[in-house]
């Protein structure tokens, strides 16, 4: 038996890259930064923050909410799956990169001003759309403190 799950919370680092291909199915692209805080350790030592950079790939549904809804900036729950894959470059080196596919995505935060409010999708497989979730009810200031997106 063997598991890959990836859970992440982070922030949007640039505008998601949104194309389409087998006849129109969207496919998003975009990095999302997760920080770890720095801190001091007891000898007075300090450690400082640090930055992780994920390239994160949204099929379908979750690329036609990234596409209307994620921008740089962004706080998002992602869950999914870690991808490796390769490539010849132009001077026919091998590449490689490790992507997380998305198969559910949380938009977290509050709703933007006249924007559009936070939703949240999944994806069941790769051949079936996920079914049109209701949107929640946007808690009120004073239920904000017990909205925890863990």
């Amino acid at each position: 038996m063997s598991v890959n799950k990836v859970i992440l919370v982070g922030n949007v680092g640039r505008d998601p890259e949104i194309r389409y291909v087998e006849k129109d199915v969207p496919v998003a692209s975009f990095s999302l930064a997760t920080t770890d805080r720095g801190f001091k350790r007891q000898d007075g030592s300090e450690v400082p923050e640090r930055t992780e950079w994920h390239y994160i790939v949204a099929w379908r549904g979750l690329a036609k909410v990234a596409e209307m809804c994620v921008r740089k900036g962004t706080s998002l729950y992602i869950e999914g799956k870690l991808r490796t894959r390769s490539w010849t470059d132009q001077n026919n080196n091998i590449r490689y990169t490790t992507e997380v596919i998305a198969e559910q995505m949380e938009l977290l935060g509050k709703r933007p001003e006249g924007g559009v409010p936070p939703l949240s999708t999944s994806t069941t497989s790769s051949s079936e759309q996920p079914a049109q979730q209701p949107i929640p009810p946007f808690p009120s200031e004073e239920d904000a403190s017990n909205d925890l997106p863990f």
